[in-house]
């Protein structure tokens, strides 16, 4: 499990400025119910991190659960055209479309978080952190319009 400050830690080494409380636990989003039932027993798990300019992905290890000190994605808030949030059974789709890509990533609700890979990779800080960083990132795809 990684503390988010450790989160913070990695991200402000890799020359970004994390936001406090906005970040979350992620994976990428599956397209359909095959990829679901595959993906449901995957171990890609990413800290979504809210920058001042961008957000970041930061890959969990997926051996150790523990935070692998790489930054996976790069997307600055000028990209992002639109962000759709919706929920989806146990999980909330995060649909973050740009002028090139559509980027759908899935994160855990937080009702069941305490029982699921999210509160054991973000101890107690996904669940706190994810209403108001989906909100921020609402926000982002309305201003960028």
């Amino acid at each position: 499990m990684a503390r988010e400050e450790r989160v913070w830690k990695f991200a402000q080494e890799a020359g970004y400025e994390p936001l406090e409380n906005r970040c979350i636990v992620v994976k990428y989003a599956s397209e359909n119910l095959s990829a679901k039932i595959a993906s449901f027993f995957s171990t890609e798990f990413y800290a979504l991190q809210l920058c001042k300019r961008e957000m970041i992905l930061l890959p969990f290890n997926p051996m150790w659960t523990s935070l692998q000190k790489d930054v996976s994605l790069v997307l600055p808030y000028g990209e992002i055209r639109s962000v759709e949030v919706s929920d989806d059974l146990l999980n909330t789709v995060i649909a973050i479309r740009t002028d090139t890509d559509l980027i759908r990533l899935t994160a855990q609700q937080k009702e069941l978080s305490d029982l699921r890979m999210s509160g054991f990779l973000g101890w107690t800080w996904h669940k706190e952190n994810l209403e108001d960083t989906l909100l921020e990132l609402k926000k982002l795809g309305s201003v960028q319009k």
